[in-house]
């Protein structure tokens, strides 16, 4: 799979005309309480970002201007982030766009019932516009990629659909949507969480990882999506469309992410999980982070607020150390180590913040601590208390994910 690592092809023409459908409906149960009143893709990430955000510039990076987020749950904070962040960056009168696609009702009395159903109710939309391909991203994801490269490849081997893969571990790919290939990159074999991951040929230890991003022929697309509206299941795209792809034979094939400077796996995090969303936030704290936010080359979008700068007080334990502090933030006599600081957080004298993610205009009262801690929008954190440090009181008090990671929801009372 050496195409991986050549140069983006020349696809003008399949960009032009091709179309980006983002699918951002889903309720994020395992991100809850984080996602009881929002979003998941609006879900802040990163500080000044939000996940949907490294999705959305990859496509505007790669020249993908048309673009639309199909939404359903807590819609609202989405839709007011793209408004306020994204519509101005597209010029409408060159055909460019970005539009939300909530639940149509026009192909039965339902909400999204899964991720091809929520493309098959928007299917007169392909039919409308009658794009060259599809490109079919999730909004929750945390990577940077070039889909030029990606949509090149497809175009080089004809396929039907192409699915970027990630190379993992055997051992761990048993806990993902595993695809067997063959020595050309097709698709020969897809399963979930298979207990035997087929290897990649002449890496047997390693298997390939389905991503959930994915270039589509349109008229594939469109013919898969009405045949599977017709059966009774999950209406799924790696449970139940993709699988049936393989095993009838289509021109399905991976296309291996990697970094095209050292053709090693490029960094991709799937931001489901309680675990996850803090595992991904630490890497970012490292010296040198896999994913870098500060690469000018492909430039990070989203919407800005009105914050003055960011300002640390001298005091008797001030200590800021391999953290990310957003505009508007206050950081007087404190202690903040591996810590992700949103816009307009304030830490107060004496207090001590260590790993751990504070959302948009938290207040850290004086003395306080906290360990491993996401804290929610807005929340006051009382003088002195103490978070992340005993996890049988914080179960009595808070959300704590199987890992340990400690969440202050908004709305909670401290006590």
């Amino acid at each position: 799979m050496s195409e991986s690592l050549a140069a983006p092809g020349d696809c003008t023409d399949a960009l032009r005309r091709g179309l980006v459908m983002v699918l951002a409906g889903g309720q994020g149960q395992r991100l809850y309480p984080l996602t009881m009143r929002r979003a998941k893709p609006a879900l802040r990430f990163g500080g000044a970002y939000r996940i949907v955000d490294f999705t959305l510039s990859n496509c505007v990076n790669s020249g993908l201007r048309r673009i639309y987020v199909l939404a359903q749950f807590a819609a609202t904070s989405l839709m007011r982030h793209l408004r306020r962040g994204w519509v101005h960056l597209l010029a409408d009168d060159l055909g460019e766009h970005i539009e939300v696609l909530p639940p149509q009702y026009m192909s039965g009395d339902r909400w999204y019932a899964g991720t091809a159903d929520a493309v098959f109710q928007n299917l007169r939309v392909l039919q409308d516009e009658r794009p060259a391909l599809v490109v079919l991203l999730s909004g929750d994801h945390a990577y940077k990629m070039d889909y030029r490269r990606m949509i090149a490849y497809h175009l080089a081997k004809g396929a039907s659909l192409t699915m970027a893969a990630l190379a993992v571990p055997r051992e761990k790919a048993r806990q993902l949507g595993v695809m067997g290939v063959d020595e050309s990159g097709r698709v020969v074999e897809f399963a979930e969480k298979p207990p035997e991951p087929k290897p990649i040929p002449g890496r047997p230890d390693e298997a390939m990882s389905n991503m959930g991003v994915y270039v589509w022929d349109t008229r594939a697309l469109a013919e898969r999506l009405t045949q599977d509206a017709k059966q009774h299941g999950e209406h799924d795209f790696g449970r139940n469309i993709i699988p049936a792809m393989v095993k009838e034979g289509d021109r399905v094939y991976a296309y291996e992410f990697v970094d095209p400077k050292t053709g090693r796996p490029a960094y991709w995090r799937d931001i489901g999980t309680l675990e996850s969303y803090w595992e991904s936030h630490m890497d970012l704290v490292t010296v040198v982070p896999e994913l870098d936010l500060y690469d000018q080359e492909w430039p990070l979008y989203t919407a800005r607020g009105h914050y003055p700068p960011a300002k640390t007080v001298l005091g008797s334990q001030t200590r800021l150390v391999d953290s990310l502090v957003c505009e508007g933030c206050v950081v007087s006599g404190a202690r903040v180590e591996r810590s992700v600081l949103s816009p307009g957080v304030r830490v107060q004298e004496g207090a001590e913040v260590v790993e751990s993610i504070l959302l948009d205009g938290a207040v850290v009262g004086p003395g306080a601590r906290l360990r491993r801690v996401v804290v929610d929008e807005h929340l006051q954190v009382p003088a002195g208390y103490q978070m992340g440090l005993d996890r049988e009181k914080d179960e009595r008090r808070f959300v704590v994910s199987p890992e340990g990671i400690t969440v202050a929801p908004t709305g909670v009372v401290f006590h």
